[in-house]
């Protein structure tokens, strides 16, 4: 198959053309030169003949300023390493939740709720005791501004970081759920709605966080855990039921009430500050860490037994070692030699005594 090269006589562009040769430039739409009469001269034409095969493809020039590839052998100055330290693939990485940061701090959260339930029980116990002091004496107004603005902001405080804390507590049930449920190969039974709505709706949430925290180590079989469990649902559900008498507490009028009322929020803060110790306790027991948060190691015990021989000879009183069974009886000749026996006693006696005083020593 033959081709005919068509310049523009504007552009400069030059068409290939494999039939009837065209007239106006693609490219500029400017006259083509048209191809010189087949016998003309080389002089005279303006096309020449290429002969290409049929599933040629046009190769581009390369672009300037791109430098042709050297065909020689590449060299390095120092040994490839590539290929021999691939790094492995980093996995993807898993959707932020909207609890993550949260459940991050709980243990700071339920560690910071702790201490200011503990401040409000004391605020409470200072107020108590200003009103014993109120029965006979006046109290300065700014002791009791600063009596109340303890109570006040020790109370309000504590209410907030416990709120804070019981949300990072329930992302943390969440999380930890799903992670144990996926070593096991299988999906949380129980979706994250269900186990919210336990874990908020009131009087409800007094028994499901402990149901669903049982689910959790069923099947580790680590009674140290489950023990850590029960003994948390027991104070929750202690805690929910003295919180609850506090409330109804408050609606007596009488002033005795009120100042027994006190009392026993005193009392309803010590609770709470030690039902938010026991959660963290109990947090750290599932995740097989002690209560100071370090991982927990395994001990092994040993059978030790006494050796078979004794390491020291005893020592036998009377200058001579008893004599072993079996050992035969000295000979007469030997009995009737007065001066050799003396001899050999006062001998063995002196080792004896050298004997007993070294291990004195």
């Amino acid at each position: 198959m033959s081709t005919v090269v068509q310049p523009c006589a504007r552009c400069g562009a030059r068409w290939a053309v494999q039939s009837t040769p065209m007239h106006w430039c693609p490219r500029c739409r400017g006259v083509l030169l048209s191809p010189a009469p087949i016998d003309a001269p080389a002089e005279r034409r303006n096309y020449r003949w290429v002969a290409r095969r049929p599933d040629h493809r046009a190769r581009r020039s390369p672009a300037a300023g791109h430098p042709v590839p050297s065909a020689e052998t590449p060299r390095y100055t120092h040994i490839p390493r590539w290929g021999l330290l691939d790094p492995p693939p980093k996995p993807a990485a898993a959707a932020p939740r909207p609890l993550t940061r949260l459940t991050a701090r709980a243990s700071t959260l339920l560690i910071t709720t702790t201490a200011l339930f503990a401040v409000a029980a004391v605020g409470e116990l200072l107020r108590y005791l200003l009103l014993l002091r109120n029965r006979t004496r006046l109290i300065h107004p700014a002791l009791l501004f600063s009596s109340d603005a303890l109570v006040i902001g020790a109370a309000v405080l504590a209410l907030l970081f416990a709120l804070l804390s019981a949300v990072a507590v329930v992302g943390w049930l969440i999380d930890t759920r799903r992670a144990a449920f996926q070593e096991t190969g299988r999906a949380d039974p129980r979706s994250v709605r269900v186990l919210v709505l336990g874990c908020v709706i009131p009087v409800v949430n007094l028994l499901w966080p402990g149901v669903f925290l049982t689910e959790l180590v069923a099947r580790r079989s680590d009674p140290r855990a489950l023990r850590a469990i029960r003994i948390w649902w027991a104070a929750w559900v202690f805690g929910g039921v003295v919180a609850a008498a506090a409330l109804l507490w408050r609606t007596a009028d009488s002033l005795q009430a009120e100042a027994d009322g006190v009392l026993f929020t005193a009392f309803t803060d010590l609770v709470a500050a030690a039902v938010a110790l026991l959660t963290l306790a109990m947090m750290r027991a599932v995740e097989e860490r002690d209560v100071l948060g370090r991982s927990r190691t395994a001990r092994r015990w040993l059978v030790a037994v006494d050796p078979a021989v004794p390491v020291i000879e005893p020592v036998h009183p009377g200058g001579r070692a008893p004599q072993a069974v079996g050992e035969s009886a000295p000979d007469a000749a030997d009995e009737g030699n007065g001066a050799d026996d003396g001899t050999d006693v006062e001998d063995n006696g002196a080792v004896d005594r050298e004997q007993q005083e070294v291990l004195a020593k």
